[in-house]
């Protein structure tokens, strides 16, 4: 028996069903949310105050860990909600909603649609790639110190079950070009992999992506980017970047639904990584006898049926930025993470962890309070003066990360140094 991608389709009803997704993606479109105001730089506030009302976020809570999970606008929940109650009233798989938003997502990262698959988050991505590598033992992998467990435990788990050597450095928050002479010092001709964070989930440092990409691909090693932290922060542009594999997580800085997520791999690198997990959809021919030819797109890493109504908020997520302005996100994002700066730099006994260059920092602040535990401090912050931070356990930093975004302002930054001065002074 052979069986194609079209005659696969046609046999499990999808000829049919496929129009009334192409039907329900045109009427999940843009949600009926109140659009935004123009921007106007004589009245910025008026901008982010119909910004931070998209949000449904508690009004008694000052929500600053996106950099965990991220609240998704009102856009987003309501494209999420309308396009599910059109699938179930169609009982319809919602296949179609994947190209559409696989172009959307395509244009946001700066990448073709042919290159980018669906995830439920940017673990599965990173797990996608280090299991589809085919390492063998005594081959090397190196990243940071830093890396979430979603971005090594992957690795670790290859340590464990092929003898894959993995090597750590601690990133350098004070020089971009200290980070690549760390990554330099572990290198040897058994390295196949280098992986870094584009930002470093407990202290927000920016790593060099694109200097690493030329240093990696000049000695033909696989340059892979955790970007959990990074997509919806900063403006990403793959191409530019030029790694061969870059993991997207929806649910944090994008505020895109949860268990959303994206792959990118490199158009010249898909031969050279193995679909691991794989079923219908993955394949465009294959029969009993062995033969089996994948899709030749990212798609290959997609199988099986999935959750249609929250790869379409998604990708509403990505056009609400779009037209908030990637860069305008940014700078918003940064312009409060320096004001926290400036203030949690100037009290007593407050160390700031995240790195002093701008150029080196986003969004992120991560700081300690002397004679504090991190969970003692998140405790006063959370139930005296509703503040909610994230600890930092990682590498035994025993401190608090801040993340500042779209929903956020200036009055909850104020609110955050003038809690923290006064456990100072206490």
């Amino acid at each position: 028996m052979s069986l194609n991608r079209k005659n696969f389709l046609r046999q499990v009803g999808l000829g049919v069903v496929g129009l009334a997704a192409a039907g329900s993606v045109r009427a999940a479109g843009p949600s009926p949310a109140p659009s935004l105001p123009r921007y106007d730089d004589r009245r910025p506030q008026d901008f982010w105050r119909a910004v931070r009302s998209q949000y449904a976020v508690s009004p008694d809570l000052s929500y600053l860990n996106c950099g965990g999970l991220g609240p998704a606008p009102r856009r987003v929940t309501d494209c999420l909600a309308r396009t599910a109650q059109l699938l179930e009233a169609r009982v319809d798989s919602g296949h179609g909603h994947f190209d559409a938003a696989r172009k959307t997502a395509a244009g946001f990262l700066g990448a073709d649609p042919e290159e980018v698959c669906f995830t439920r988050n940017a673990t599965e991505g990173n797990s996608i790639v280090a299991a589809g590598l085919r390492l063998s033992a005594g081959d090397e992998v190196i990243f940071e110190s830093h890396a979430h467990p979603g971005g090594s435990l992957p690795w670790l788990a290859l340590a464990k079950a092929k003898d894959v050597v993995v090597k750590v450095f601690v990133p350098d928050p004070e020089s971009a070009e200290g980070n690549i002479e760390r990554i330099g010092a572990l290198v040897t001709p058994r390295t196949r992999v280098v992986q870094v964070s584009h930002v470093t989930a407990p202290t927000g440092i920016v790593l060099p992506v694109r200097a690493i990409a030329r240093f990696a691909a000049e000695r033909g090693i696989w340059f892979h980017v955790d970007g959990a932290q990074a997509v919806g922060m900063i403006p990403v542009d793959l191409r530019a970047l030029g790694c061969d594999s870059y993991a997207v997580s929806g649910h944090k800085w994008l505020g895109g639904p949860r268990e959303t997520g994206a792959l990118y791999v490199k158009r010249s690198r898909l031969e050279d990584l193995m679909p691991v997990e794989v079923g219908a959809y993955s394949s465009e021919k294959f029969d009993f006898s062995g033969r089996l030819e994948f899709v030749p797109s990212a798609r290959r890493f997609e199988y099986g049926t999935r959750n249609a109504a929250a790869v379409a908020g998604l990708a509403e997520a990505m056009r609400f930025q779009e037209e908030i302005g990637r860069d305008r996100v940014a700078a918003y994002g940064a312009g409060l993470a320096d004001r926290l700066h400036r203030g949690l730099r100037a009290l007593r006994g407050v160390s700031v962890l995240t790195p002093s260059k701008p150029e080196l920092r986003g969004s992120i602040t991560t700081f300690k309070v002397a004679d504090w535990s991190a969970e003692k401090l998140f405790g006063e912050l959370m139930g005296r003066h509703r503040l909610r931070c994230r600890v930092v356990t990682e590498e035994n930093l025993d401190a608090l990360r801040v993340s500042t975004h779209l929903f956020n302002g200036e009055d909850e930054c104020d609110r955050l140094i003038e809690a923290v001065a006064g456990i100072v002074r206490a």
